[in-house]
């Protein structure tokens, strides 16, 4: 994690000489000290995505200027670009149901101080994990959920969101398909784990789907939400192999393991702005 605060900025458009060149001069004109430069070129699509990160401690523009002077650069070359400071962390809502591995992973992490985010809340569909989320200082707020009452929860699950000033949603076991309403109001920034890897077993109960199938390994998926169910841009996978001779009792029990840590990878790497959407794929610049 950065020492001193840092700018950051991600960036995609056609692919062209003179790119680097002329975003790196940007910054060197100003006085940026480069600390980190990553770039992708995807020759199908003639496309480019790049991500620079630079130290703010001499740079001559302040921050509130950095982004219309960068438009000059950006509308020239056609880019699409996000502007991100390090000093500007992340405000997460971490949504759940009963299921308890990943809540209490996040939050470990984040009382170790290796999560540098703010989580000012917990949302729920239950009242089952209040006491974890309680036991490490974060409000916790019961949504109870019919079919009757969805649509009004979500609203006001929204105005709670905004009432905090939530940027990031991280789906942990949140076991509720959340609304297009929803979903519009943190595009790319709702982070879901998937108990599969994704496009095998979608929906629920993939770890009986897994059994029944006798695989031979099972995996966890990290995704963007969209409004495609478990159809979203895919940040992070992993896997483990299993044999004939696990139940579904311990494909659940190894599966846990496997989404406490691919969940927690991919929100790394969203909370430090290393990825990039463009379509329904990432760029994660690691």
């Amino acid at each position: 994690m950065p020492t001193s605060d840092t700018a950051t900025l991600l960036i995609h458009c056609p692919d062209q000489p003179g790119l680097v060149h002329d975003v790196t001069g940007f910054i060197f004109s100003h006085g940026g000290n480069i600390l980190d430069l990553e770039q992708h070129i995807d020759p199908l699509g003639n496309l480019f995505f790049m991500r620079v990160e630079w130290s703010l401690e001499k740079f001559h523009l302040e921050k509130e200027e950095i982004d219309s002077r960068f438009s000059i650069l950006g509308r020239r070359h056609q880019m699409w670009w996000k502007l991100h400071f390090a000093s500007q962390r992340k405000r997460l809502a971490l949504f759940v149901s009963k299921e308890s591995h990943c809540l209490y992973d996040l939050l470990s992490r984040h009382e170790a101080g290796e999560l540098p985010v703010e989580i000012p809340v917990v949302v729920s569909n239950h009242e089952v994990l209040r006491p974890a989320a309680e036991r490490f200082g974060i409000p916790f707020h019961h949504f109870p959920i019919t079919p009757a009452n969805k649509a009004a929860q979500e609203e006001a699950q929204i105005a709670l969101l905004r009432e905090h000033g939530i940027d990031t949603v991280v789906l942990a076991r949140y076991m509720q398909i959340v609304s297009p309403a929803l979903i519009r109001e943190f595009p790319d920034a709702i982070l879901n784990i998937h108990h599969s890897f994704l496009p095998a077993f979608v929906g629920a109960k993939p770890y009986h789907q897994a059994y029944e199938r006798g695989v031979k390994i099972i995996g966890a998926t990290s995704h963007y939400v969209t409004e495609d169910l478990d159809q979203g841009p895919i940040i992070h996978q992993d896997v483990m192999r299993v044999s004939h001779e696990d139940s579904v009792a311990d494909l659940v029990r190894l599966g846990k393991d496997l989404e406490k840590t691919v969940l927690a990878k991919a929100l790394w790497w969203h909370v430090m702005n290393r990825l990039l959407v463009y379509r329904n794929k990432t760029v994660v610049f690691s």
